[in-house]
């Protein structure tokens, strides 16, 4: 599933194509997405003026002069910039066309990604409850540590809860555990706030050097240019079972937390 950093290089890239752009157009082929495209977008974008493309956690929002588009890329859906003439391929669902002539083309083999119109983004049912941004200033380690006072979490499961910090997702949250050397299963409760603010600077760090990179490419994602992300290449523990860790050269271990696979190294998190 893309990842905030996948998010944020989708935004990134197709961001200059539409905002300050008016819509001219929408076409729904498929509206059997993870949840049905409502019929109101039909009637309610076109016509509108995009002002800005932003992104909350792994949520794209598109706000308009009238109401905010909210698109969810799912496991597999992408984005990119297409001429509303060429010929759609087959999981080609969605193509919002704007007055520069260029269309966004939305593809979701899987169709696990959605399409939403609301009025109030922020009284959405999918964004109230979300944590603070991880690359914004007000998240830090005292932020974490106040907040898990009395969670008895492990706590890689702590940070990936979208109510505590928004968008850390399962590759990053390991990544983010290892430059922090906590271990992945250890209470969030029992984390002090020096090694709280340790790893809360891990997670802005994985995250911005993952987002430069353009992401990450496991199974389906490509950016909006179509090309592949590269931070795989620099992943130090996630996918690398019994392989030596970049530190003490000691086999990486795997478990399950939260129904998630989990990649540390024994040595290095404690």
């Amino acid at each position: 599933m893309p990842e905030l950093p996948e998010v944020e290089t989708s935004r990134r890239g197709i961001a200059p194509w539409l905002e300050k752009r008016r819509v001219t157009g929408i076409t729904v082929r498929e509206r059997r997405l993870r949840w049905p495209v409502p019929p109101d977008i039909d009637r309610e974008l076109p016509g509108k003026f995009i002002r800005r493309l932003r992104r909350r956690a792994k949520y794209l929002l598109f706000d308009t002069d009238g109401g905010t588009l909210l698109l969810h890329l799912g496991m597999s859906g992408s984005l990119r910039i297409a001429d509303p003439a060429e010929p759609p391929g087959a999981h080609d669902h969605v193509d919002i066309v704007v007055d520069s002539g260029k269309a966004l083309r939305f593809r979701d083999p899987r169709r696990f990604g959605s399409l939403l119109w609301t009025p109030d983004p922020d009284a959405h049912p999918l964004l109230r409850d979300l944590g603070p941004e991880p690359l914004d200033p007000g998240f830090d380690g005292a932020y974490l540590h106040a907040r898990a006072r009395g969670r008895r979490v492990a706590v890689k499961s702590f940070i990936m809860n979208a109510a505590v910090v928004a968008g850390v997702g399962n590759i990053y949250a390991n990544e983010a555990l290892f430059e922090a050397g906590i271990h992945p299963k250890r209470r969030a409760d029992r984390i002090s706030l020096p090694r709280m603010e340790r790893l809360a600077q891990a997670i802005r760090d994985v995250l911005d050097r993952a987002i430069e990179a353009g992401g990450t490419t496991l199974n389906d994602f490509h950016g909006a240019d179509g090309e592949p992300g590269y931070f795989a290449q620099e992943l130090k523990v996630y996918g690398r079972e019994d392989e030596a860790c970049p530190r003490c050269r000691e086999p990486l271990a795997v478990a399950v937390i939260g129904q998630r696979s989990t990649f540390y190294c024994r040595q290095c998190q404690r």
